[in-house]
């Protein structure tokens, strides 16, 4: 068998470089620890007065924070606008011709929007809503591929007061009606197609589709991206560009409440009920732009790239509102990093100067199966911050990342949060907290973090345990949308008065978190309790895995066994020595109660379309040897069809 050579082995702690550090929003741990403790000191005085001098406000607000356990509201009586503070503002300043938008498409369609122009797209696009009668506390579906026009869309609706739901463009029809029911939505925003790895993915059939069964949906507006031919229903549907033969520039933002629903985001859970998260206004966009200012340390001068697709939070607050409000240049790019080969994204980092990367985990540890030679291709001196969200980045994928594409003088913004959360929690300030890899280091200001066990009490220091959150933040979500009960019940009942994030996780002698992965990613064998992470962690720094998700299958004798899904690098052939060498490996690198009692080698494993690996359905094939939970948001079916068959060979 052939193996690569082994990875550089890992500081345990990585200060910022002093030239890093002097250049820093936020410079050395004196600096991030009092701004920590005047936000936990006096959570409404911070918040409030980073609102009165980071967003323009129509109306003053009155109140910082109203919070009524589990409601909450932040700014009460302010107006203002999120369209405004993220497009309009900015044109009266000198940004008005920098680059808002950078994009790119999959077949290398260019364009370049500066926050002028995009303002006038915006407006253009609001006015073609209002012709059609849309109004404040109306609702769109957004269902686009990735192109600036989804931005667009975001921005109109965010202008004119409609609460938007984007619905990621590789989602079935299946998927689209139930999102469009739940919303009620009145209009639906979309495209002919999109391009996907070379093929058109076709949107406009899947609306078509899914609106047999959708009453409420009075329009549907077409974009033309790709061309191809699609069905216009008469009386319903729209072109894009003939609405915007007569629409007008001149649409005033409206002024809004602090607490208008902004956007409702769905996310999947195992009964496969679409749960609608709700953001609101003014304390979602204050925490998209401060972490965008804290976290990934925005200057000016930087180009920024998150890769996340507009139909994830992600996408929503780091993609779109974040960057845009904050006045910085986002990149968008609509295709899959592997088309035409798997250079792509590094011909978009030298080509664009991309100056702060924020990426997957899954997405790098694909990326390093293809071998190091796609990225030294390309000069990607320009990068000066690199980030990761989605899960936990393991420390194998943490060192290449570091060395590979960051030359090794690159911080690594490891980022936590969720769907819920609306914007970063636990992260590093890069100038001044030091880096441990694998860990989310420390929470952001004013958020009050702990590890409790089953009765809510905290654990020491170093013990696994569930992390909650004890004090309320800006960019929270609200309730579940037309299900406040299902809210309290689902993040507030576990422990009272606490936020429960469902992650487990440790905090280490330092106060670092260490997010260790859902709470039903725990297993028990032997009376161990194992962290399906933990174990994932220990394969993929054996130099012939790429990836790997680790489940429990039932056991008579102790009562879960580890199972672990494993794709090996390119040109590794010898499954049944490696299989015995990775049960011992474990068994060396955690202890022999952790040793796997099955080894599957597989040549993809089950994602969503946002790239988190669904490790539920993995255990639904071992334990029930079917699928029976919601399998809308993954990305491929046949990874799925391909685990089962080998299964049932077993």
């Amino acid at each position: 068998m052939t193996q690569p050579a082994k990875p550089v082995s890992l500081p345990t702690l990585v200060p910022p470089s002093a030239e890093f550090a002097a250049q820093a929003n936020v410079s050395g741990m004196d600096a991030y620890k009092a701004l920590y403790d005047s936000a936990v000191t006096d959570p409404s005085a911070f918040w409030g007065n980073l609102a009165e001098t980071e967003l323009d406000w129509f109306k003053p607000f009155d109140k910082a924070l109203d919070w009524q356990p589990p409601f909450v509201q932040w700014f009460t009586g302010g107006k203002l606008n999120v369209a405004y503070n993220c497009v309009e503002r900015h044109t009266k300043t000198a940004r008005k011709n920098k680059a808002a938008i950078i994009f790119e498409g999959e077949p290398g369609d260019q364009r370049i929007i500066t926050y002028q122009e995009l303002h006038r797209l915006v407006c253009r696009f609001a006015s073609s809503l209002q012709q059609l009668g849309l109004k404040a506390g109306d609702r769109s579906i957004i269902y686009m591929p990735m192109i600036p026009e989804a931005a667009i869309a975001m921005l109109a609706c965010a202008r004119i007061g409609v609460t938007h739901s984007v619905v990621f463009g590789g989602f079935s029809a299946e998927a689209l009606k139930a999102r469009i029911q739940d919303l009620e939505a009145k209009v639906v925003l979309t495209a002919d197609g999109g391009w996907r790895r070379g093929k058109e993915v076709r949107l406009k059939d899947a609306v078509d589709e899914a609106l047999k069964f959708c009453p409420t949906v009075e329009h549907c507006v077409v974009y033309k991206r790709t061309g191809s031919d699609c069905h216009m229903e008469a009386g319903r549907d729209h072109w894009w560009n003939v609405l915007d033969e007569t629409a007008r520039e001149d649409v005033p933002a409206a002024e809004l409440d602090s607490e208008h629903p902004l956007y409702v985001l769905y996310t999947s859970g195992t009964t496969g009920k679409p749960k609608g998260i709700l953001h609101t206004t003014g304390g979602y966009l204050l925490q998209a732009q401060m972490t965008m200012k804290w976290i990934f340390d925005l200057k000016e001068s930087d180009t920024y790239w998150c890769t996340a697709d507009v139909g994830w939070v992600t996408g929503h607050s780091y993609v779109v509102y974040g960057p845009l409000a904050a006045g910085a240049t986002t990149v968008i790019y609509e295709g899959a990093p592997d088309t035409p080969a798997f250079d792509r994204w590094w011909r978009l980092v030298d080509k664009y100067k991309v100056s702060i990367f924020y990426t997957s985990p899954t997405a790098i540890r694909a990326l390093i199966r293809q071998g190091d030679h796609w990225p030294e291709r390309h000069n990607l001196s320009s990068i000066r911050l690199l980030g990761s969200v989605g899960e936990p980045i393991n420390p194998a994928a943490w060192e290449w990342f570091h060395r590979i594409i960051g030359n090794e003088k690159c911080p690594i913004v490891d980022t936590w949060w969720q769907t819920e959360t609306g914007a970063i929690l636990i992260a590093p300030m890069p100038g001044a907290v030091p880096l441990k890899p694998g860990s989310g280091t420390l929470p952001i200001p004013g958020l009050v973090a702990e590890i409790v066990d089953h009765a809510g009490n905290p654990v020491p220091d170093g013990h696994e345990g569930f992390l909650i959150l004890k004090t309320p933040w800006p960019a929270m979500l609200r309730t579940i949308w037309g299900d406040p009960e299902r809210y309290k019940e689902q993040y507030w009942s576990k422990v009272p008065g606490a936020y429960f994030t469902g992650d487990a996780a440790r905090r280490d002698k330092d106060g670092y978190y260490w997010i260790l992965g859902r709470v039903d990613d725990v297993m028990n064998v032997s009376g161990h309790r194992l962290s399906t992470m933990e174990i994932e962690s220990a394969l993929v720094r054996h130099p012939a895995v790429a990836e790997s998700a680790v489940v429990g299958k039932p056991h008579e004798i102790t009562g879960q066994a580890v199972c672990c899904f494993v794709t090996l690098k390119k040109g590794i052939t010898d499954h049944d020595k490696l299989g015995l060498e990775l049960r011992q490996w474990v068994a060396h690198e955690i202890g022999p109660f952790a040793r796997p009692e099955e080894i599957r080698f597989t040549e993809a494993l089950p994602k969503t379309r946002s790239g988190k690996i669904m490790r539920r359905l993995l255990r639904e094939i071992v334990t029930s040897h079917t699928v029976a939970g919601d399998v809308t948001t993954l990305e491929d079916m046949n990874v799925l069809t391909s685990l089962s068959a080998q299964h049932d060979e077993d």
